[in-house]
């Protein structure tokens, strides 16, 4: 049985310590200045998706006034940057590629300036672009059915993982998902939280039926879990790492599945048609940070990109890099080539369609843009 977050009251009497993210200039790391990106992270980005009364606010409603409409004059004067609206998570599978590129001046090498705009999960960002306030987005594996069902359209893939992990109180019985009967579970619904309580209740042989599920935003799963209210919760990073750092008794659980769970990037199908050419000009950029950043010794200038953007320690932010592999550019062009890419897609949709969020078959070329792919990887 769902029960929404409000049904709890677990969160009135914690106190979290939550590390704010996103500066008040998430633009072009290179602007003349040379400020690296994201060095305004302290700073006051409006956050999308920061609701903590669960009131499933429209997302992006934080976004400050004067965010440009999803339809900027894209063509821009001659030599003028044309700046893109883009939102992000507060993750590092959300921002080793695009502030590698900042920090790198790719991005500016295409005639682009960048902004970035923090959100707390894939549907938000969608329902931001939908209002305008969003050009382009970066999601993680649940939010592409989304794209499946018509709603967004994929032009670049990120990375990818083929196992999931679950975070639990051993104190509350908890040893393996094979202890997840009863319990009291938190989730994220319609993102990748939810897909991975699907996939940890598959591999231990339950239902939605054989656990006690709780709706709530990720920033609330924290203070459940440091509350003990609830006794489990499939969370992403940042806030599983804050889980782990706050609460003694919590460790995240791994298992393998028989998924592949893919993060890409995304725009609304309206924009894809009228802003071909930025798409190839934001993946060219892409590829390249991506080229650089998928690389091992260079993981550590990237988590330092990433931390501070995201206001974080360091070496807390190491242990991301582990989360996914990251796609280089070569890898997703041999993929292409291979037909490794489609499987990935194709299996990914399958796994939608046994899981009911997708009713039926959707051709693939209906929202993966492969051609932008190829076109941006010079095939």
């Amino acid at each position: 049985m769902k029960k929404k977050f409000y049904a709890l009251l677990l969160a009135a009497a914690v106190t979290v310590s939550m590390t704010a993210c996103g500066g008040d200039d998430g633009g072009s790391a290179k602007n003349g200045d040379d400020a690296s990106a994201g060095s305004d992270a302290a700073g006051d980005d409006a956050t999308a998706g920061d609701d903590a009364a669960g009131d499933d606010a429209s997302a992006g409603d934080d976004a400050d006034e004067n965010v440009a409409d999803a339809g900027t004059e894209n063509a821009g004067a001659p030599g003028e940057l044309v700046e893109l609206n883009i939102a992000y998570m507060p993750n590092y599978a959300s921002l080793w590629s695009v502030l590698t590129g900042m920090d790198q001046g790719y991005f500016e090498e295409e005639g682009l300036s960048i902004k970035l705009w923090e959100f707390a999960d894939g549907p938000s960002e969608i329902a931001a672009m939908e209002g305008g306030s969003i050009d382009l987005a970066y999601i993680g594996h649940g939010a592409h059915r989304l794209c499946i069902n018509g709603q967004a359209t994929i032009f670049a893939p990120s990375s990818v993982h083929s196992t999931d992990k679950i975070v639990v109180l051993t104190s509350h019985g908890i040893e393996s998902v094979n202890d997840l009967k009863g319990k009291k579970i938190a989730y994220n619904a319609g993102s990748s939280s939810e897909t991975a309580l699907n996939s940890a209740l598959t591999v231990s042989g339950l239902t939605m039926d054989d656990i006690e599920a709780y709706e709530m935003d990720p920033t609330n799963m924290v203070a459940a879990m440091t509350s003990g209210d609830v006794d489990a919760c499939t969370a992403w990073n940042p806030y599983s790492s804050q889980i782990m750092d706050n609460v003694e008794d919590a460790v995240e659980i791994e298992f393998a599945t028989d998924a592949v769970n893919l993060s890409s990037w995304i725009c609304l199908p309206g924009y894809a048609e009228e802003n071909r050419d930025i798409l190839v000009r934001f993946s060219r950029a892409l590829y390249k940070s991506m080229q650089y950043a998928a690389q091992e010794e260079n993981w550590d200038y990237a988590v330092g990109l990433y931390a501070t953007q995201c206001a974080k320690d360091k070496e807390a932010c190491l242990v991301e890099t582990n989360d996914a592999t990251w796609f280089s550019a070569d890898a997703v062009k041999s993929g292409i080539e291979d037909g490794t890419m489609e499987s990935y897609y194709t299996k990914q949709q399958q796994m939608f369609i046994s899981s009911g969020d997708v009713e039926g078959e959707v051709p693939l070329e209906n929202y993966v843009l492969f051609d932008v792919m190829k076109e941006a990887l010079g095939n």
